[in-house]
């Protein structure tokens, strides 16, 4: 059931090499390496190994009717329902925070609740779309790779 588009689960383990996601700036807005997200800023997140991104519609999902969350566009292009506003106590997204993600054009909350599919993906879990803030939204980055800014170039001093 739902839209059809790919799937998005979730794993307990946190070095599956198929969990990697991109922080990207939303399309008309650069977003320059390195630069620190703020809270309140709206992203986009696009899946390393697939390049799509994590989108939401108004669709039911599978198996919690909740909404439905997938995995939209080619090459980290897509539309208007990639976009999310990060959600987090301080000025900037810190490393070892837990933030929530809250969609612009629907409001609401990147959930993950327990619901578990059978074949072909057993065992992994559905993450869906959730109208109010809970327990269930609440994500931590686990492992990737994060980049400092880089040094002013007009102040590089090594020839």
């Amino acid at each position: 059931t739902g839209s059809g588009q790919q799937s998005v689960t979730g794993v307990e383990a946190s070095d599956d090499a198929n969990s990697y996601w991109r922080i990207r700036g939303k399309s008309d807005d650069s977003c320059q390496r390195g630069t620190p997200v703020k809270c309140g800023q709206t992203i986009r997140l696009t899946h390393v190994n697939t390049g799509k991104n994590l989108h939401t519609h108004h669709f039911p999902s599978p198996l919690s009717n909740n909404q439905e969350v997938s995995a939209f566009g080619d090459d980290g292009e897509g539309d208007d329902l990639d976009i999310w506003i990060v959600q987090c106590s301080g000025t900037y997204w810190e490393r070892e925070d837990a933030v929530r993600f809250k969609h612009v054009g629907t409001e609401v909350f990147l959930s993950i609740t327990g619901e578990q599919y059978g074949h072909p993906i057993r065992g992994q879990r559905e993450v869906h779309g959730m109208p109010a803030a809970n327990h269930h939204n609440y994500w931590k980055a686990m492992e990737g790779v994060f980049i400092k800014p880089s040094m002013d170039p007009a102040k590089h001093d090594e020839l």
